[in-house]
């Protein structure tokens, strides 16, 4: 079964200074936190905040393929929890209606789905695997570059998540 998330928020992991996407459930508010690179984190939070480059980054690239040959993301999964490695699949439409879909590492995919405005799915086997009760993440990272982060982070509104429910 396949449950709706929207994406939460982002943290750091101060034992690894990695970047950390919440995704929350929007049935029962359980978490699930993905370890994700600092390039999707960036590219996540700069399409949650409407920030436009000169050049298009990787993500923007794709999303600009895929409008050119009229493919449509209809949805992503996190579909699979396999030693600590989370899987996900973006699931297109072609414009002769034939429907694929592609693997992909999960922030690619959400980076993907905050883009073109598709939602977010996790099959009940990840959250089962991986989720966290309502309001027990808590991540603190007192480094230099958590800090950094911290300091971005904090300057984020929850309505720059919140409008781009996916």
């Amino acid at each position: 079964m396949l449950h709706k998330v929207s994406i939460a928020g982002l943290t750091m992991d101060p034992t690894s200074n990695t970047p950390i996407i919440i995704l929350k459930s929007d049935e029962d508010e359980q978490t699930i936190p993905i370890w994700i690179g600092l390039l999707e984190a960036t590219s996540i939070v700069s399409a949650l905040q409407n920030i436009k480059f000169e050049r298009p980054m990787t993500h923007d690239l794709l999303k600009n393929f895929f409008d050119r040959m009229n493919i449509r993301v209809s949805k992503i999964e996190v579909c699979d929890l396999k030693e600590n490695t989370f899987y996900a699949r973006i699931y297109l439409i072609g414009d002769d209606a034939t429907a694929f879909d592609m693997d992909a590492r999960p922030s690619d995919a959400i980076a993907i789905a905050v883009r073109t405005g598709a939602p977010i799915f996790v099959d009940e086997k990840v959250i089962e695997k991986s989720a966290v009760p309502a309001g027990q993440v808590e991540v603190v990272d007192e480094s230099e570059e958590g800090k950094k982060w911290a300091d971005y982070l904090e300057k984020l509104s929850p309505e720059d998540f919140g409008k781009y429910k996916v």
